[in-house]
């Protein structure tokens, strides 16, 4: 075992994706509740207005944490809750639902891992500009101090966004995510704004929280790699890194933004005096957000990009079509260390998705290739912590089937099956394999930690060895 004694195991979700209850004790629309009224933007019109009913169920979700044996639960806070209109007055009903679940996490002996975006802009304040607009930062600044002043006293651990690069090209160039727009001089401006916002957000919560918090941000990555060894192809492959991983590390980095991709977009940032200090204000760590490569070809007729992804035959794929290549979670994980330097890092989101065939009478679910999915990437992890990578925790995706946006309920992705008729919980074998992985972690540091203890009257001094593998 390579993996640290304290490295934290872990499950996420989102709050538009499990919660419901979308017009509950004053919480107002978002974008997603007017996506999902857009004709033919969620797979079979399915809309996020029950989902598995958390808001309500919330114990129920806690129940499969404790069954998993998880340290860590990463969820999300709903904006439209705790500032309806965006900004403005607090609505105390939206935090004091989330303080009862982080007491009742804590009180089983469960860190909360809090995100404070996960997609859910008000829609009051996307009539007004949404990400567009520079303004929706400072609205952000605002909603970090309110949720880190009333939670900050026992959440350590914050992320500002995630996965921007979904909100900003999915959401505002491809259109195919709320808010959905098709504009991709819109997309990049939304792109700077959600960065300043995430540089705005880590102040924010520094000067709110009553403890020190953990602050970072989530990103997407995916290896980028050419389709042939051609010079079109290398060149599309580059212009495919940048868009999809540089255009967001760079400038957290303190590298500024990339100069090719503004070329190759062609369009001038709003940048002011001070910006680029704000977007690349230091975080105590990265988080990965891993599914897929992308193997690239050029292809001139794409706009703007010239190029388009290539999915080859013969390789193995989820119920979406997504490769399975763990391999380039291992990638990533040494590139933030190698690369870029990151001090910490965590896997926050790692899963799949598969045709799910639960016992009609108990809906327990037998699902060997998430499970193999697990386990060969929990695997890459390992390998990448043997080289060296500060990797501090891995959280799977998801503890429970959801929300899948625009794929509706069709996708299913957790370690815990959800009827969503009854709002039934429960764990698939691939749930069953996670709880049976993390326990061996600790078992095994358990069996190092007595091996090295001393027997009486014998002192030992230095490090304790690493448990084997």
């Amino acid at each position: 075992m390579v993996l640290s004694r304290n490295f934290i195991w872990g499950v996420a979700t989102s709050a538009y994706q499990i919660e419901g209850a979308v017009e509950a004790d004053g919480r107002l629309p978002s974008i997603w509740d007017t996506f999902c009224r857009m004709p033919g933007a969620i797979a079979g019109g399915d809309v996020g207005d029950t989902a598995c009913d958390s808001y309500h169920r919330w114990r129920d979700d806690i129940t499969l944490l404790k069954q998993l044996g998880v340290d860590a639960y990463r969820f999300s806070v709903a904006w439209p809750r705790i500032l309806p209109t965006g900004h403005g007055p607090v609505n105390s009903a939206g935090l004091d639902y989330y303080d009862r679940l982080v007491d009742e996490l804590l009180a089983e002996g469960i860190e909360p891992f809090v995100t404070l975006y996960h997609w859910d802009l008000p829609q009051f304040l996307q009539t007004a500009g949404g990400w567009a607009s520079r303004s929706t930062a400072y609205r952000f600044a605002e909603y970090a101090a309110v949720t880190g002043g009333r939670l900050g006293d026992r959440v350590r651990h914050w992320t500002t966004l995630n996965e921007p690069m979904c909100s900003a090209w999915i959401g505002h160039w491809e259109g195919v995510m709320a808010p959905g727009i098709k504009d991709y001089k819109v997309a990049i401006r939304a792109s700077y704004h959600l960065l300043f916002a995430h540089g705005l957000g880590i102040e924010a919560l520094h000067a709110s929280c009553a403890a020190p918090p953990d602050v970072g941000l989530v990103l997407n990555l995916s290896p980028c790699e050419p389709a042939t060894p051609t010079a079109d192809d290398e060149r599309a492959t580059r212009v495919a890194d940048g868009h999809n991983n540089r255009w967001w590390l760079d400038p957290v980095f303190g590298r500024g933004f990339p100069a090719d991709m503004l070329e190759t977009y062609g369009i001038d940032l709003p940048i002011r005096p001070g910006d680029l200090a704000t977007i690349a204000t230091p975080t105590e760590y990265v988080g990965l957000n891993y599914y897929s490569r992308q193997i690239i070809t050029s292809d001139e007729s794409v706009p703007v990009l010239g190029l388009r992804q290539v999915d080859e035959p013969d390789r193995e794929r989820t119920a979406l079509g997504w490769e399975v290549h763990p391999a380039g979670l291992e990638q990533l994980i040494l590139r933030l260390a190698h690369e870029y330097g990151a001090s910490k890092i965590y896997v926050t989101e790692n899963g799949s998705a598969w045709a799910d065939h639960p016992d009609t009478s108990t809906f327990e679910v037998d699902d060997p290739e998430r499970t193999s999915y697990l386990e060969r990437h929990v695997g890459a992890c390992r390998r990448a912590a043997s080289q060296g990578a500060p990797l501090a925790g891995y959280f799977a995706w998801s503890l429970m089937d959801n929300f899948e946006w625009a794929y509706g309920y069709q996708a299913r992705f957790g370690l815990a099956y959800v009827d969503y008729s009854t709002g039934a919980r429960v764990l698939k074998s691939s749930g069953n394999r996670y709880a049976a992985l993390i326990e061996a972690h600790r078992e095994d540091w358990e069996h190092t930690r007595s091996a090295a203890r001393p027997a009486p009257g014998r002192r030992v001094t230095g490090d304790l060895p690493p448990p084997s593998s």
